[in-house]
Parts: structure tokens; sequence; C-alpha cells
């Protein structure tokens, strides 16, 4: 029998994610998928698997869970208040999951989307190329209390690992890149809008985040006479009552409102994971600067697993202790080490 995790509540908003379906722009699907990628990069470092497994993602609190085998687990993202058995564990951390045993994973206490991972990934049905759940196209379903998700083929053993995560869930400054009608907005805006210290609207999901902002409203020349054409996830569309949307991965993928910039892929975990009253700022850099944040980036999350080191814990409180390498070598009860015979 294969391995499977129950899930005995949940949160309003979870549902398996993985890196997306990419390629069918044309045919009016964005790529979707997790909204913070660097987690499932984290998760798969933290488990020793590819970061392209399905995890669960968890929006603003998780659920409970239980396992029918034994099962490596994960945790990364937004961090949540969680437990196994009742014993508070480590969030950025990899732990056992024994047989019959209860996962609890609570509220967010930053950030806003959180991350199970699972040894082998979660292996629901293939849909065009991906798992990945994506609500706006009626791909896959929020999950509900009662389902059972199969569980892949867990090749690697080794738990009780942790890995230092990217402060990126309480806002902050994100890079920008000009986009297609950013000459449309004066120098004087652009200017005001990059000065313009923004607070994350409490509208806002998979599809876009808005920004909430004092003072005027920020208008493109022309605003009105703009045709709709090709958008992405990253766009700062600037919506007709002047607040800027920065889409998401499940945006729609053509659009009318002027863009008056576009976020660097590396920074928009930190849009996602923002939470509601987050302050914002936007700065601008050219695309050789872009090219170069990007590749750091790439190299970065490749270089994750071996940033991986053992989650120091008390013996007393690990239920998997024999699990773990308790002693690495021996030495003598006689034999004074700091003299060396001839």
């Amino acid at each position: 029998m294969n391995a499977q995790l129950e899930i005995l509540s949940c949160g309003p908003a979870v549902t398996v994610q993985d890196l997306g379906r990419p390629g069918f722009l044309a045919q009016g699907l964005t790529r979707g998928g997790a909204a913070d990628v660097l987690a499932l990069y984290e998760g798969a470092a933290l488990l020793g698997q590819p970061p392209d497994f399905a995890a669960l993602e968890m929006v603003g609190m998780g659920g409970s869970f239980r396992a029918n085998a034994d099962m490596r687990i994960a945790l990364t993202g937004a961090p949540m208040a969680t437990t196994l058995d009742d014993v508070p564990i480590a969030w950025n951390a990899s732990h056992l999951l024994l047989a019959g045993s209860i996962l609890k994973i609570g509220g967010a206490r930053s950030g806003t989307y959180g991350y199970l991972h699972i040894g082998g990934g979660i292996e629901t049905p293939m849909m065009m190329g991906a798992r990945a759940t994506h609500l706006n196209a009626s791909l896959g379903a929020m999950l509900q209390v009662g389902e059972i998700l199969p569980v892949g083929q867990d090749r690697g053993k080794t738990t009780g690992m942790t890995l230092t995560s990217e402060d990126r869930f309480n806002g902050g400054r994100i890079r920008i890149t000009a986009s297609m009608q950013t000459d449309q907005f004066d120098v004087a805006t652009r200017e005001r809008f990059t000065s313009t210290p923004f607070i994350r609207d409490a509208r806002g999901n998979r599809m876009g985040v808005r920004m909430q902002q004092d003072g005027d409203p920020f208008m493109a020349a022309d605003q009105l006479s703009i045709l709709s054409d090709v958008i992405v996830p990253g766009d700062i569309q600037i919506a007709g009552d002047g607040a800027p949307f920065v889409l998401m991965s499940e945006c729609q993928t053509t659009g009318g409102y002027p863009r008056i910039g576009t976020v660097l892929p590396s920074d928009m975990a930190r849009v996602a994971q923002a939470p509601a009253g987050a302050p914002i700022s936007f700065e601008f850099v050219d695309l050789p600067q872009a090219r170069v944040i990007e590749q750091r980036a790439v190299i970065a999350r490749k270089a994750l697993g071996s940033s991986v080191t053992p989650l120091l814990r008390d013996p007393h409180s690990i239920r998997d202790l024999l699990s773990y390498q308790l002693i690495s070598g021996a030495v003598s009860a006689t034999h004074d080490p700091s003299t060396q015979e001839d």
C-alpha cells in the first residue's frame, strides 16, 4: 500500500502546488504554481529531493494531518505554529512523521504562505504536465476535510535538518524593471511611485495584490486608449482608480491597464508573503542589473542543499531518537590525547 496523508482539518485555502505548468500562455493559461517558489526549493533542500515535487500550500493557516505510514516532512515558507502529537516542532526543518501521528499546523506568525513538503512529494494526478492547483483555470480545487492524498516513493532517509530562511515575510523594498507602458508615465509620476510608501492592501490573492497609499492616484498618459496585450506575473498594473496591482501566479494573460513596471522574479515571493498592512516600496533597476540579480538568485537556490545543517533538539523530545547518528567516533578513557607515542 502506498503512503497516504489524510486531512483531518483544513484551513480555508490549502492547495497542492508545484513549480507550475509553463508553455500555455498562448492558450490563455499562466504558469501558476507556488506563490513562493523559493519555499519549494527550501523544502527540496531539507529533504534532499527535486524542487518540482508537489507540496501543500497553506494560506494563513494549515490544518491537521495524519499519515498512514512513516514519512519524512519539511516545513517552509511563512512560519506557522506547528505541533507533532501536541509537541511543538521547528519550522524551516525536516522531521519524521510516524504512522498514526497527528501533525497540526496553525496560523501564520508572519508572512502569508506556508508549505508542507513530503518525502517523495504529493502524487495527485498530473494535469497538463503539472500537479499544481490553478483555481482561476479550474485545474484542481482547494483541499477539504477527509481527503486522502497519495504520496510518492521517498528515496531519502535523513530528517532532523534545518535551513536558515531568507527573511521575506514582512514586506520591504521590491525591485522592478521598466514594462511596456513605463514611458507613458511621466518622470515626476515615476519618481513619486518609487518614493511612495505603500502598504499591502487586504485585497489580494493568487491573481493579484493591491497596494494602498496616501496621496494622489497614479495615472499614465492616454490611459483610456491603451489596447489590451499580453501580461505576465510580476507586472504592476495601475487600475482605473490609480492604485497599483502586482499580478501574481494566477493572473489573467491579457489586460489593458497601463503597467508602470514589472517585479523581478526573485522578489515575487516578498510580494506574495507580505501580510495585509505590511510596508512595501519599489525601486527601478535596469535590465543588466536585473539579469545579474536573477542569475545570483538561481545560483543561491541551487546551493541551498549545501546550507542544510543538523537541527539541534532536546533528546528527551525526539521520538525518532534512534534514527540520529549519536556517536561518530570513540575516545579512550585512559589515554591522554595530548601525548603522542613515538
